[in-house]
């Protein structure tokens, strides 16, 4: 893929839509990408993440292993979607598994390559930080919904 598309791709991501074309352009030039075949696995649940993948092409079927250690579908990730952001600022470990469902392209954002862009332009880590912020404002809404559910 060209890197005006690679541009293009990251700026359809929520997290990095306010950093700006020449930000991204860093971001795409330092990027990996890779291609999946159908049932291919991306990443496992409980792995260790160093990265964050951008789904370019494709379709991937996200699992979360239960208490009981059967796995169910949580979702599927699209173009566009950006998967374990967390994995780009801090150590982490998946929180699910990611497989192929198709002939996929991903976009591979590792860490030290996001750590040097946040180090370079502190702007970028407000963005992030405000972005973060309110996924978090929103787990937490999700979550007591959940809680009022349960109770009495």
């Amino acid at each position: 893929m060209a890197l005006i598309e690679d541009i293009a791709l990251l700026n359809r991501v929520d997290l990095f839509r306010e950093l700006g074309e020449d930000k991204l352009r860093l971001i795409a030039f330092g990027a990996e990408r890779r291609r999946l075949q159908p049932g291919q696995v991306l990443f496992r649940q409980d792995a260790p993440a160093d990265c964050a993948f951008v789904v370019a092409d494709g379709k991937f079927e996200l699992t979360q292993a239960g208490r009981d250690g059967t796995g169910a579908v949580i979702g599927t990730a699209g173009p566009g979607t950006l998967l374990g952001e967390i994995a780009m600022i801090s150590p982490v470990t998946r929180s699910m598994s990611a497989i192929a469902l198709e002939s996929s392209e991903i976009m591979r954002i590792n860490r030290p390559l996001f750590r040097r862009m946040l180090e370079e332009y502190p702007e970028i880590a407000e963005i992030i930080r405000r972005r973060l912020a309110g996924s978090l404002e929103q787990l937490s809404r999700d979550i007591g919904k959940l809680a009022d559910r349960f109770q009495d």
